[in-house]
């Protein structure tokens, strides 16, 4: 069994899934973040690589990845990074990329490297299952779970494909829009998520614009997991302490 298999085993304990920019606000904050995270509660933690047009991201994340990629952080030093945190760290570790680094890296050299620094998973918002034959292959070869998203609009047919190719998970967009825009979550939520229940029983997890425990609260009562990245961010900036989002994240395992 796979970690990422292994957190949802059990459909009953709820997955909380934490974000986070590689390199934002630094190499050090990040090693020290991630594990902060794990202690406080968060049952897999997505690594973003950062990248100049990130389309799917609002502007805390935005600012995150401009932040990190001033310093200088690349795919490979992402690699490197993940490597570091795999030496300490059980939990499932996700990259969440855009499509153009990995192919600008070589689709075969990025899985192997991914998989002998301990990523379990891929995500990447701007590559449609049509176009995705080749990573999913590669990512299989190295047992590297490629996960694909389902937006509120996408028909029946986009819903029987993204669950048919997907694996570890189905990551579920809560609204249209990008990540962190705080809006409320839409009152049709629950009858989204049901649609794509009834096509797959593989676990499904919502993110985008969950800010509050009492979202991850809700979002729980009807899916397998909940990810969290722009709320984790804006934390991580207002209070290098890290007190805050510790908190955070303690509140958010503890509505689940």
């Amino acid at each position: 069994m796979s970690r990422i298999e292994n957190v949802f085993a059990d459909r009953n304990n709820k997955a909380l899934i934490g974000y986070v920019t590689v390199g934002y606000p630094s190499i050090d904050a990040t090693l020290e973040i991630v594990p902060a995270l794990v202690e406080n509660g968060c049952n897999i933690i997505e690594l973003g690589i950062p990248f100049s047009d990130p389309l799917a991201d609002g502007p805390i994340i935005q600012k995150s990845s401009y932040d990190a990629l001033r310093l200088g952080i690349t795919p490979q030093k992402c690699i490197d990074i993940a490597k570091k945190l795999r030496e300490n760290i059980d939990v499932p570790l996700i990259f969440m990329g855009y499509y153009n680094p990995v192919l600008h890296y070589g689709i075969g050299e990025f899985c192997k490297q991914c998989a002998e620094a301990g990523i379990d998973g891929l995500i990447i918002p701007d590559l449609p299952p049509e176009e995705g034959t080749e990573l999913e292959n590669t990512a299989n070869e190295h047992a590297i779970d490629l996960i694909y998203l389902l937006a509120p609009t996408s028909d029946d047919e986009r819903i029987k494909i993204v669950a048919n190719r997907s694996t570890g998970f189905i990551y579920l967009v809560s609204l249209t829009g990008v990540t962190g825009s705080g809006a409320e979550l839409p009152k049709e939520l629950e009858e989204f998520v049901t649609r794509v229940r009834q096509t797959t029983s593989k676990p499904l997890c919502v993110g985008f614009g969950i800010t509050t425990p009492e979202q991850a609260s809700r979002v729980a009562h009807i899916a397998d997991g909940v990810i969290v990245g722009s709320r984790i961010i804006k934390l991580i900036e207002e209070d290098p302490s890290l007190s805050s989002v510790r908190s955070f994240v303690r509140d958010l395992r503890n509505a689940l």
